[in-house]
């Protein structure tokens, strides 16, 4: 049995993060442990996440407010050592290259695409480091 991991979903959006949950499921792939989701509504939220550990994968907000998860991704990605990688939700393909910018280790675009975020999650579960799906 494979063990469950840890998702982190940044989103200051209480519906973004529901769709997020529901698009990846319990399992996003069948070769692909299952996972629990710790959900952040605010930066401090998720940098407190992040030290205290435990985190395997994070998936942020590109759009949330006030920190858009591109900064979050590019402070988290300076500041914590041994960051998990982070997939990240651009609200338009145009935004691609600040995902680049921001060191995500994967973009999927928003609206919340089930098979294109499960997909993107699965490949970053297993260590595989994903393309761009925006």
């Amino acid at each position: 049995m494979q063990p469950t991991a840890t998702v982190l979903v940044y989103s200051d959006d209480v519906s973004t993060r529901e769709q997020v949950r529901l698009a990846a499921g319990r399992r996003p792939a069948a070769d692909a442990p299952s996972v629990e989701y710790l959900e952040c509504a605010t930066l401090p939220a998720v940098i407190s996440a992040l030290d205290a550990g435990g985190v395997d994968v994070c998936i942020l907000d590109g759009e949330a407010t006030p920190a858009g998860g591109m900064g979050v991704c590019r402070q988290i990605k300076d500041e914590i050592f041994d960051c998990p990688p982070v997939l990240l939700l651009i609200g338009r393909r145009q935004d691609a290259w600040l995902a680049s910018w921001s060191r995500a280790d994967a973009v999927t675009a928003h609206p919340v695409d089930p098979v294109a975020l499960a997909d993107a999650l699965a490949g970053l579960l297993r260590g595989q480091k994903a393309g761009n799906a925006a």
